[in-house]
């Protein structure tokens, strides 16, 4: 009997769930929140849509460092999607500094973000100024939030699998598509943000 089908017989004689069951399950459970995140999201957009279609609306200019932040989402995606393979071919010092280049990278992308916030705060760009304002400080901050909480679930990986990476891979596969999705709905809310104009947004509503 193979190391593997020893392992899932232990776990089965212990009434436990098999290293590739809780993979699966979580797996299944990562791509539900993925799509009530993208739900959520897709309402904000309409909202978005509909509110620069106002009389009122003015866009704004967007800050340079949100070039840099996307850089940052799509570098830490590309380091865990590495460290995941890393750590599948039992690459153990690889997958670490690949996976802890993956957190660092999403902590960086929140920095810059608050300075992207600050830059348009001292230009007196506040929440209260106009829809368009008001619109970037909300998706910006529920994207972040997201971010945050996909900077728990690698903590909790790390935690996990530091030790192991390869016990840990398919956890570290998990924050890597997770990562996937942020730099989505980012780039998503990156270009809404900037080139959906009120002309743009009425243009799509049909407004004459």
């Amino acid at each position: 009997m193979s190391a593997s089908a020893t392992l899932r017989a232990g776990v089965a004689r212990r009434g436990g769930r098999s290293p590739d069951t809780r993979a699966s399950a979580a797996g299944i459970g990562l791509w539900v929140f993925m799509g009530v995140a993208t739900a959520l999201f897709s309402l904000f957009v309409m909202a978005y849509l509909m509110r620069m279609n106002g009389s009122d609306a003015v866009a704004i200019a967007l800050p340079w460092q949100l070039w840099l932040s996307s850089a940052l989402l799509a570098i830490g995606g590309v380091a865990l999607q590495r460290a995941a393979a890393a750590a599948r071919h039992a690459e153990a010092a690889r997958a670490r500094r690949l996976l802890g280049a993956g957190g660092l990278c999403a902590l960086a992308f929140l920095a810059v973000q608050l300075w992207a916030w600050q830059a348009l705060m001292s230009t007196q760009v506040t929440p209260a100024g106009n829809p368009g304002a008001a619109f970037f400080y909300l998706l910006t901050a529920m994207h972040g939030l997201h971010v945050m909480g996909g900077l728990a679930a690698w903590a909790w990986t790390v935690h996990a699998g530091w030790p192991d990476p390869a016990a840990a891979a398919w956890r570290i596969a998990l924050c890597a598509r997770y990562w996937h999705f942020l730099l989505a709905v980012w780039g998503v809310l990156f270009a809404l943000l900037g080139w959906v104009t009120p002309e743009v947004a009425r243009a799509i509503c049909g407004t004459p």
